[in-house]
């Protein structure tokens, strides 16, 4: 796969074939794949297998393989791959909240209101757009066309720290870290009613919404292809109708927290897609905050643990609320 340097966004116009020569007997396919194709991460390698894009040669021709796959010296896999060429999204200007930087990685402080990566209705002023300027050309491009170093996501309305990678070697082992949870995400909410347990976890998987595409929601193995979804939590403090907590992610699923916390009958408050349905307390997006994040340093082997502190419409609610 060709990767190009980031002065520029890429989409995906082209595609490209390669062929691999396996040698190994007895591995997962995904392991595999992710081991042989540069800038192809596991769970990159399970979408090209799901989208039927690897194909394996064999007596009778040659055809698409399962997930289960496991390889056996002597296969041949084709394998198509989506080749990357210039869009005019440009680099632009954006102060960043910088909490740690070197040669391999940047950790940035999102604010809330800004979006991850440009999106339909948010073409440009992210913090991929953001990065473009603040980085050059050290960005991985294994994030894809328009999520150059993106290692993992928060939602708009939510602040936080977010890990980029300025390699692609770098995204692999930081991704891979993610995969297999040795990453680790702390975030702190304050949510609607007081809730009793001092601790506990949600498990319960999560999928697409039935009715309604845009939103996740708690949902049986039956329907809407749910993915397991863990989070632990820990309340802070109570206060009257409301409780402030830690909460600590096992899995990272698109709204994890949020369809969690709601779904025990405690949203996040200020979220209007799974709480209630205007604005409570003042509050124009969730009080949700990505507060820290450990993971193992990509080129030197060493726990690097990072924090922040909350941000002023966080600590301003609970002054409001004390």
């Amino acid at each position: 796969m060709k990767i190009m340097t980031w002065k520029r966004c890429c989409v995906n116009t082209g595609l490209k074939v390669t062929k691999i020569n396996c040698e190994i007997d007895g591995q997962r396919l995904d392991v595999f794949l992710s081991d042989n194709l540069p800038g192809v991460t596991r769970s990159g390698a399970q979408k090209l297998i799901e989208q039927g894009r690897v194909l394996l040669y064999g007596g009778t021709g040659i055809s698409p393989v399962r997930k289960s796959h496991k390889t056996s010296a002597g296969e041949v896999f084709q394998v198509t791959l989506d080749e990357p060429v210039e869009t005019d999204l440009l680099p632009q200007n954006i102060p960043l909240d910088i909490v740690y930087e070197d040669e391999d990685i940047c950790v940035v402080n999102k604010p809330r209101g800004m979006v991850v990566h440009p999106s339909p209705g948010h073409a440009d002023s992210t913090l991929v757009n953001a990065l473009m300027y603040h980085c050059g050309d050290s960005l991985s491009g294994i994030g894809g066309e328009l999520r150059p170093g993106i290692v993992h996501r928060i939602d708009k309305d939510t602040s936080g720290l977010i890990l980029v990678a300025k390699s692609d070697s770098a995204h692999v082992k930081l991704a891979a870290q993610l995969a297999d949870r040795t990453l680790t995400r702390e975030y702190e909410a304050v949510v609607r009613g007081v809730v009793k347990s001092d601790e506990g976890v949600i498990d319960a998987p999560i999928g697409r919404h039935p009715r309604d595409r845009k939103r996740q929601a708690v949902t049986s193995q039956q329907r809407q292809n749910p993915r397991e979804a863990v989070t632990y939590y820990e309340v802070v403090a109570r206060y009257n109708g409301y409780t402030h907590i830690k909460c600590r992610l096992k899995t990272g699923r698109t709204h994890q927290i949020r369809v969690h916390m709601a779904h025990i009958g405690h949203p996040v408050v200020g979220d209007i897609v799974y709480g209630r349905k205007s604005a409570e307390l003042g509050l124009s997006g969730q009080c949700l905050h990505a507060k820290r994040l450990k993971f193992i340093h990509p080129r030197s082997g060493e726990v690097v643990e990072l924090s922040t502190d909350l941000p002023t419409y966080f600590t301003a609610l609970l002054a409001r609320l004390k």
